[in-house]
């Protein structure tokens, strides 16, 4: 089929999947650069990446084994639908609809947006506000953010006893350094925040 297996020797660089990760933690970056929060839960973080991930696998690489199918609908054959799966923002405050009867119970509550899960129906992964868990909903009403709500987070996080901010480690855990990547940081969080663009 074409593929050739190249085991690296120990210490040795493969190019390929260096920039893949230096892409990634590029679009991390610009996500978590759109919050208002200064810490963030285990959960927030581990769905930035995956959101991040999400998103690359959606669009056709340039260099991919197929010229218009993306990695996703290649492996999964699922695709993506405008209507369903971008009309909500990475991060953004909400209330969840959560199902209820006719007693005083609460019909709501307040989640953090991680991104759509990729099912047919359009649902979205949400963090919950009173717990930290993940949870997919399909119906929620978007709302401003509230300084309780930014403090909350700052609840969780500090629960999770996590540093703060993100940092990219190696699978030693030694802090990777990528301070001459500060302008082209600069560079994907301007272009995420005026519109997705998955070939940056």
């Amino acid at each position: 089929m074409g593929i050739i297996l190249n085991i690296t020797s120990q210490d040795k660089h493969v190019p390929e999947i260096e920039r893949f990760i230096r892409i990634v933690k590029k679009k991390v970056w610009a996500i978590v650069n759109t919050f208002p929060f200064e810490q963030h839960p285990n959960r927030l973080i581990g769905k930035t990446v995956y959101n991040a991930i999400f998103w690359l696998n959606c669009f056709p690489h340039k260099n991919g084994i197929h010229p218009t199918l993306s990695p996703c609908t290649t492996v999964t054959g699922s695709t993506i639908d405008y209507n369903k799966h971008f009309i909500l923002q990475f991060g953004s405050y909400v209330q969840v609809h959560e199902p209820h009867n006719n007693s005083l119970m609460p019909r709501t509550t307040g989640a953090i947006a991680l991104g759509p899960s990729g099912n047919a129906q359009g649902g979205y992964y949400f963090m919950t506000l009173t717990s930290g868990k993940s949870i997919i909903r399909n119906k929620w009403t978007v709302l401003p953010m509230p300084a309780e709500v930014i403090a909350t987070i700052h609840q969780l996080a500090a629960a999770c006893k996590k540093y703060k901010g993100i940092e990219f480690t190696d699978k030693d855990g030694k802090i990777m350094d990528d301070a001459n990547d500060d302008e082209s940081i600069k560079r994907h969080i301007r272009n995420y925040r005026s519109g997705y663009n998955a070939n940056e």
